[in-house]
């Protein structure tokens, strides 16, 4: 990192700055305001409906002129921070000059994709481009089809794949409106979690042979033999950022390779430097059959992407693959300014150093307070699950709440997830700013055990 990028200085005797009782008297009154027609708000929102105008960096400003810390980047999307000067100047330009052209070929689309065949590892050599998540998952189903010939296809408790009928019949999202079942031909299978494993060794660690041998026999006694891919998050974001144990993802390789099934990574929430890759399955040096990325793809600017392996990219031309808004000008000029300013700013190091960082402070979070279970994080995806009881590890529902509350309250814009607190810092934050945030959260634990008799 150099001091002269423009994410470099955070004065933090003067942010946070909270200048009114947060939620404050005008966030109130334009929240009023919209929501007489804006529903179907987020959980973090309800708890906390503060209404922004602006940011820069890893800083927020509210319709008050509070200002607050970004341990949130909009829900995993400002990766490089708000409003990075190079991404905006690329989006900007591309504005003025072509907004869109269907799928014809532009030269910035050409550059981008000739950019990601250079970063990806493997043979990840085919691409399309979309607008959101959740489109990007539901081309990578039809891929697994075409590609396959068959149909099935297995998730993991806990996933999350969007919210689409497909991408709801890949995750745990349970809503009347999609019908009474999963779509036809989809599974979920157990996936190691090494806080709550359901398989153990005698000396208490988690194995992964035991989920390993569980999918073998499932795909044997519970699907029709017709199980196109595996599609898995590498880190579980909405089940609260859940690590995988390193020896998970090699395993499943060899599974799938075994058995002819492609392996799909939804990478939308874990791609483009949140962990200190570009791609997340880096950390295990395993190559996907398919996988999606999105989120801070575009830093903030709706472009998401679908990659494949070499073998299997004729596959895009018979799914009907393009789209209205997927790989327009600026979208294009979004995703290869950010993939730039990585590569620049040497963002695969720092937010790796950011995690390393953050996991000595939460270590010591863990150690002194009686409500939390346990922590992680990788690169700057980091969690904190909060407990009743450390030997039961009973979840703290109603802790969470109150720590995510008392946080935002002091300055903290951040992301509730029941009893698991998650962050997602942008990856440009300094090192003091990202220990301040995190003091704020131990203030928060320490206000609420005491207010809930700890």
């Amino acid at each position: 990192m150099t001091d002269n990028t423009y994410w470099a200085h955070v004065d933090l005797d003067k942010i946070p700055n909270m200048k009114t009782e947060a939620p404050g008297p005008q966030s109130k009154a334009w929240h009023e305001r919209c929501t007489t027609y804006f529903k179907g708000l987020s959980g973090q929102v309800k708890l906390f409906p503060v209404a922004f105008e602006s940011g820069y960096g890893c800083v927020l400003r509210d319709v008050d002129g509070n200002e607050y810390i970004d341990f949130s980047s909009g829900i995993y999307v400002t990766t490089l921070g708000h409003c990075h000067p190079k991404v905006t100047e690329a989006i900007q330009k591309a504005a003025g000059q072509l907004q869109n052209a269907h799928d014809f070929t532009t030269p910035i689309k050409t550059k981008l994709v000739e950019k990601l065949a250079e970063i990806l590892p493997g043979d990840l050599s085919g691409f399309q481009f979309y607008d959101s998540g959740t489109t990007a998952v539901e081309a990578g189903q039809r891929v697994l089809r075409a590609a396959t010939g068959k149909h099935e296809m297995i998730s993991c408790f806990y996933d999350y794949h969007g919210k689409t009928y497909g991408g709801v019949s890949l995750g745990h999202i349970r809503s009347t409106v999609y019908g009474p079942t999963r779509a036809p031909g989809c599974h979920m299978v157990p996936r190691p979690d090494m806080y709550r494993p359901m398989w153990t060794k005698e000396d208490g660690t988690i194995d992964t042979d035991a989920y390993i041998a569980f999918y073998e026999e499932y795909l044997d006694k519970g699907t029709a033999g017709q199980v196109a891919g595996f599609v898995l998050e590498p880190i579980q974001g909405w089940g609260g950022s859940v690590m995988p144990p390193d020896d998970f993802f090699p395993k499943m390789r060899t599974l799938c390779d075994k058995h002819g099934i492609l392996l799909m990574i939804d990478e939308v929430l874990t791609s483009m430097a949140r962990t200190g890759k570009y791609l997340c399955m880096e950390h295990w040096d395993v190559v996907p059959d398919i996988v999606t990325m999105g989120k801070g793809f575009g830093n903030g600017f709706p472009v998401t992407c679908v990659a494949v392996r070499e073998p299997y990219k004729e596959s895009f031309e018979s799914i009907s693959a393009s789209s209205s808004y997927g790989g327009n000008p600026m979208a294009c000029a979004a995703a290869l300014a950010s993939i730039e300013a990585i590569e620049e700013e040497n963002l695969l190091e720092h937010s790796t150093h950011l995690g390393e960082l953050a996991m000595t402070r939460m270590e010591k979070m863990k150690a002194e307070h009686p409500i939390v279970g346990d922590v992680r994080a990788k690169g700057c995806l980091m969690g904190i699950e909060l407990v009743k009881d450390k030997a039961t590890k009973e979840p703290f529902d109603e802790a969470g709440k109150l720590v995510y509350q008392k946080a935002f309250a002091k300055g903290l814009a951040w992301i509730p997830a029941g009893h698991i607190l998650r962050m997602s810092p942008p990856v440009v934050m300094e090192d003091d700013v990202l220990l301040k945030g995190l003091d704020m959260i131990d203030d928060a634990i320490g206000e609420t055990e005491k207010e809930l008799g700890y």
